[in-house]
This record gives structure tokens, C-alpha cells and sequence, in this order.
């Protein structure tokens, strides 16, 4: 395991929230559609243009990256106990009217009344589920925040059942936040995650290729993350396939664009991707907390 100065692990950090923001920007373009209408209607997307089922303006990022700076900005605001001030963070955006928010999510902010565990469990019942990906999606900060892993998974599990009911959904985002931590530790992404797969149910992965749509549903989701984490040859080639998908596009590349963004850091990121950002400067404002904040610890 490398040994990682405080530069380099800035640079990580910055790397995986600006891997999320690209890949959302990237992926909304083509959300909802098929591969073959993404084909049809862009040969093969590499450019951040905006537009798609949102009416996006290039650069404009969705629920996937305004969820992980609220989980972001909550931490920071109190590191040890944060779901008060992520819920504040969440409902603050909520009534900002985004154009993008899940059905899961949304239900749940309807049911809170002061209890998010309790609005998060009505809303499972209400609906019949609430296995989506919409906390999978914004899990990351805890990963970049805690040096031990106990408050990692803490963090973790508690940020996931604030909105989504069912065990499938914490399970992933523990999956997911252990290898970004291995990641912070100095690890190389592949190997991790090869690792992280044994003995889950997403082990088959290792030897084939996802079975399933590129839906939100989180069990999906993660399989396709999974997939293009360990087939990818670099960045840009994980959030451009993300993308290419179609179905669930822009959250597919958000989390596997904040581990491959974690993996090569910022500074490989490319500049007319990170650039395009419309949202740079609270970005940057949640970059410097978070590692301020690791470094305090």
C-alpha cells in the first residue's frame, strides 16, 4: 500500500467529487433512452452538451451531484453526528424545484415529519420498494471525510436509510465506500474492486457481464458501475460508456465517475470535462472541507 501525502490525497478527494459532477453532466444528456436512440441520435457521446429529457445547459449537473454536496456540506457543518444537518441540506434543495429527483426520494420528503428513518420506512410501504440508487449516488463524502472505517460505514449506512428502506441499497454503498476508502489508502481501483466483489452478489462480475438493464434499480445500477470500473482503460472511457448506455445514464456515470475520478485524481481528469462545470466554485468550497477535515483527523 502506498504511502499518501496530503497533496495527493487532496488530489483524490477533488478527483472523486469532480468525477461525479462529470459523469452526471455527461450522462444526463442521455438519460432514459436506449443505447440505440443514444446511437442514433449522438454516434457516440463524448462531450458534455446538455440537453436530453431535462433541457440541461452543458455543464449543468442533476439530483445525483446536489445529493452528494448536501451529504458533503452536512458532513462537513457536523462530522460527528451529520444526518441533521444533510435532511437540513436536503429539503433546503427540494425547494429549489430540481429538475431531476427521484420517485423514492421525493416520497420520502413528503412522508418526513421529523424522523428520517421513519419517512424512509413509509415510503417503502407506500410505494411496494425502495431499492433505487438515489443513496448509492450520493454516498461518497463519508468515504473522504473518516480515517476509520468504522465511522465510514457508520456514516455510510445512516446517509442511505435517511431515504431508502431496503437493506440492498446501505449494502451497495458499503461495497461502494470501501473501495473509495481502500482508494484514499493508496490502492489501485481495479484490484479493489475485483476484492470487494468476492463473496457478494456481484462476484459474477469478475468473469461476465451485467445481466440486466442499466435501471436505477440499485442492484442494477452497481453492476454496470462495477462492470465499467473494472473494463475501463482510464476516465474518460468509464463516463463515456456510463453515458452511451442510456437508462439511467447520468447516475451509472456519477458513482463510477467518482471512483475513477478518485483513482487518477484531479489533475487527470480532463480540463474540457472538469472545466464545464457549471458549479465549480460550491465544489471546490466542499473539496477543501472534506480534506480539511480529514486532515483533522
Amino acid at each position: 500500500m502506498a504511502t499518501m501525502d496530503a497533496a495527493e490525497r487532496l488530489d483524490r478527494i477533488k478527483g472523486g467529487m469532480y468525477g461525479v459532477a462529470v459523469g452526471d453532466a455527461l450522462g444526463g444528456t442521455t438519460e432514459f433512452m436506449s443505447a440505440k436512440e443514444v446511437q442514433t441520435a449522438y454516434g457516440y457521446l463524448m462531450e458534455i452538451i446538455g440537453g436530453g429529457v431535462w433541457r440541461l445547459e452543458p455543464g449543468e449537473v442533476t439530483d445525483d451531484t446536489m445529493m452528494t454536496l448536501c451529504v458533503a456540506e452536512g458532513i462537513i457543518e457536523r462530522p460527528d453526528q451529520p444526518m441533521e444537518a444533510i435532511g437540513e441540506r436536503f429539503l433546503a434543495w427540494y425547494r429549489t424545484n430540481p429538475k431531476d429527483i427521484g420517485n423514492i426520494i421525493r416520497t420520502v420528503f413528503h412522508k418526513f415529519e421529523g424522523n428520517w428513518f421513519e419517512a424512509a420506512l413509509l415510503a417503502d410501504l407506500d410505494m411496494g420498494q425502495s431499492g433505487g440508487n438515489g443513496s448509492l449516488m450520493r454516498c461518497l463524502p463519508a468515504a473522504l471525510v473518516y480515517a476509520k472505517w468504522e465511522e465510514v460505514e457508520r456514516v455510510t449506512r445512516m446517509q442511505s436509510r435517511m431515504t431508502h428502506y431496503d437493506p440492498r441499497c446501505d449494502e451497495a454503498c458499503i461495497i461502494y465506500n470501501r473501495i473509495a476508502y481502500r482508494l484514499l489508502q493508496g490502492e489501485a481501483l481495479q484490484p479493489v474492486v475485483q476484492q470487494e466483489l468476492i463473496g457478494t452478489e456481484y462476484e459474477d462480475l469478475l468473469t461476465s457481464e451485467p445481466n440486466c438493464e442499466p435501471s436505477g434499480f440499485v442492484v442494477h445500477t452497481f453492476r454496470w458501475v462495477a462492470h465499467l470500473l473494472l473494463t475501463s482503460k482510464d476516465f474518460s472511457d468509464v463516463v463515456q460508456r456510463a453515458a452511451n448506455l442510456g437508462g439511467d445514464s447520468d447516475t451509472i456515470g456519477a458513482i463510477a465517475g467518482g471512483l475513477a475520478g478518485m483513482h487518477c485524481g484531479y489533475g487527470q481528469i480532463p480540463k474540457a470535462y472538469a472545466d464545464k462545470i457549471l458549479i465549480r466554485e460550491r465544489l471546490d468550497a466542499a473539496v477543501e472541507g472534506l480534506h480539511a477535515l480529514r486532515r483533522a483527523e
